[in-house]
């Protein structure tokens, strides 16, 4: 194999596995749909990438089966014009997942799965690691604001952190030296038709753990877990004493978080979260624990907690003036909306919040409609947005207006990408706006930051 070429190179998953075969010195280039900051800065890297099903796109090297991987998404529909002509015509063709579980076979995988908190968690992991003696490799499904990318790569290290995305049970593939399981809420039931399977997959993941492995598991997850011979067990939790690795003391203190990190052996005291939310909170626990494991220090862990800068789009502080501050953040779960504005009115006790929703998908949509109402009753002003239909056709009476009917106050407003600036021009500017969601509502974070800003 000489050459590998990407169809979706610009998903976050896919540009890392992209970006590691171009380091690796393989001809690489790529289709995606539309352009996006990803695939503009893999352009600046030297990668091909165009925009349209065009097989006169491709560079004509690319035209030779026997030295050409090709490797898709799972949103890339059968019918995709590029995609018909390599299955028809003899190439090698296979999903991210199973080129990503080939790598985790070449390196001794960290794989961190779960519904919520895997950006989070892996890319703090990989940053712990990499800030220590230990190093690591890491495919991580955000953008590190400590290191502005989805690829980090060792030369002297063959430990591999990698986010393990159970979409399409794409982590099936993986083969995991340590894992972590940090929740099992049902999602993604389009897939997996019943909450029953979804965390039956969960289950069938923890049973690739090698041999003499770990599993990491958030206390309480309803997962039973399948090990094999030698796979030792922990558990994890923000605050349950009962866990394995714990926090405790968790304070606040102008404006900056800190707790204690408890584990086997012992106690680490005052550790300061660089990344001041909750949330993160029970992330870092379980971090920390990983990389301890694999031999960083507990001074390491110190510094390295306090110098993790978060990730891309998850709880992401945009812009903070006098007047507002904007926090752009990934949550398209209702436990992820929970999670985020609750973490919100702990930062910013008595503010006026408001929240910027766009629902992600007709059918998750259709499965949690009334839970999205619920999380998002629980702002002072909601504006919602269309849905985003991602892979999905529309269905018949799932529109974002059936959660606007359930939200439980007047301070509510359905309108469309194009009406939401000047429907923020003619509104009263609350203390604290939150960007919620996981589709394209990202192009509109920098608009709506440059208007907050014109009001300085």
């Amino acid at each position: 194999m000489k050459r590998v070429y990407f169809i979706g190179i610009g998903g976050i998953g896919m540009s890392a596995v992209a970006r590691y075969f171009d380091a690796k010195g393989f001809g690489v280039c790529g289709y995606d749909l539309t352009p996006s900051p990803i695939t503009d800065q893999l352009i600046k890297e030297g990668i091909d990438v165009h925009f349209s099903e065009d097989l006169n796109k491709i560079p004509q090297e690319f035209f030779s089966p026997a030295d050409t991987l090709i490797v898709y998404t799972p949103a890339i529909p059968a019918e995709h014009i590029e995609l018909s002509f390599f299955v028809a015509n003899g190439y090698r063709v296979i999903k991210r997942a199973e080129i990503l579980g080939e790598i985790t076979r070449m390196e001794r995988a960290l794989c961190v799965a779960g519904t919520h908190g895997k950006t989070t968690t892996s890319t703090l992991l990989a940053h712990l690691l990499r800030q220590s003696h230990v190093d690591c490799n890491a495919f991580l499904g955000g953008i590190s604001n400590n290191y502005h990318s989805n690829l980090l790569l060792s030369d002297k290290s063959d430990l591999a952190v990698v986010e393990a995305d159970e979409f399409d049970r794409s982590f099936h593939k993986l083969t995991p030296y340590m894992a972590i399981i940090t929740s099992a809420d049902p999602d993604h039931l389009d897939i997996y038709g019943t909450a029953a399977n979804y965390r039956e997959s969960f289950e069938h993941f923890t049973s690739l753990i090698q041999p003499n492995g770990v599993l990491l598991l958030k206390a309480g997850a309803p997962v039973a877990p399948r090990l094999a011979e030698g796979v030792r067990l922990f558990t994890y939790s923000c605050d349950d004493i009962r866990a394995d690795y714990y926090a405790s003391d968790i304070s606040i203190r102008e404006g900056r978080m800190f707790f204690s990190w408890h584990y086997p052996e012992g106690c680490l005291r005052d550790v300061e979260l660089g990344v001041p939310v909750r949330i993160n909170v029970e992330n870092a626990v379980a971090a920390m624990a990983i990389a301890h494991l694999n031999g960083i220090t507990l001074n390491e862990l110190r510094v390295g907690i306090a110098s993790f800068r978060g990730s891309h789009r998850r709880f992401e502080k945009v812009l903070e003036t006098e007047r507002v501050t904007l926090i752009d953040d990934y949550a398209h779960h209702p436990v992820e909306l929970d999670a985020a504005i609750n973490s919100v009115r702990e930062l910013y006790a008595g503010k006026r919040i408001m929240g910027v929703f766009q629902p992600h998908l007709y059918s998750r949509t259709a499965d949690f409609y009334q839970d999205f109402a619920r999380s998002l009753s629980l702002l002072d002003d909601v504006i919602l947005l269309d849905i985003y239909p991602a892979r999905e056709l529309p269905i018949p009476g799932i529109t974002s207006r059936i959660i606007l009917d359930l939200i439980e106050h007047s301070q509510k407003a359905l309108v469309t990408k194009e009406e939401l600036l000047p429907y923020l021009q003619h509104h009263t500017i609350p203390d604290v706006v939150l960007i919620l969601g996981a589709g394209d509502i990202d192009r509109l974070v920098s608009p709506v930051k440059q208007f907050f800003q014109s009001l300085c």
